[in-house]
């Protein structure tokens, strides 16, 4: 763990922002697909949801990703200091109930039973807002203090570079080491 938010920090969290950022790319084009190309929500599937149908009716899958969403966001928040710490600990709550809901998704897919008296697997919000409109909220809610924190991660006051255990910070021209001359 504490090699995850040291000397590892960077690569780790450049591996975990291309997860998020591909699923991310999977909600966008499901939505072009709804609202640009006027296609059914049923045969909207995103990409990789097109060759592989199953995969978007999968809860398991949907339940697996956030899983690993809760997961990362755990993992990684030691490495977050001052503002990038609050910045991320707002996207893990955010989060955490993103994984609630895909819990309760996942328990009426095991169990056989919808609650709700619904026809599919309903979560709470779902019972106001569609389930693609309730993902891309989801989705944004959680990746918008996420970015806000990966820029307070990269770009720390003085400060908060002291406490910084990785060497992610893009270090300001006030604060780079002066460069000797040759002569």
């Amino acid at each position: 763990m504490h090699r995850l938010n040291a000397e590892w920090h960077r690569p780790a969290l450049l591996g975990y922002a291309a997860i998020v950022l591909a699923h991310w790319a999977e909600h966008l084009a499901q939505a072009f697909q709804i609202y640009a190309l006027g296609w059914p929500t049923p045969e909207a599937r995103g990409v990789l949801g097109l060759p592989f149908p199953w995969l978007v009716q999968s809860e398991a899958m949907h339940y697996a990703y956030a899983l690993v969403m809760l997961v990362g966001l755990w993992v990684f928040r030691k490495g977050f200091k001052g503002r990038a710490g609050t910045w991320w600990t707002i996207s893990l709550l955010i989060q955490f109930w993103h994984h609630v809901e895909h819990a309760l998704l996942q328990l009426q897919a095991i169990a056989a039973h919808n609650l709700f008296n619904r026809p599919v697997p309903t979560s709470i919000l779902q019972l106001w807002v569609p389930r693609v409109e309730l993902h891309l909220f989801y989705n944004a809610a959680v990746f918008i203090p996420m970015a806000v924190a990966m820029y307070h991660h990269l770009f720390p006051s003085e400060g908060e570079l002291a406490r910084h255990a990785c060497r992610c910070a893009v270090r300001p021209v006030h604060l780079a080491a002066p460069r000797v001359r040759a002569a």
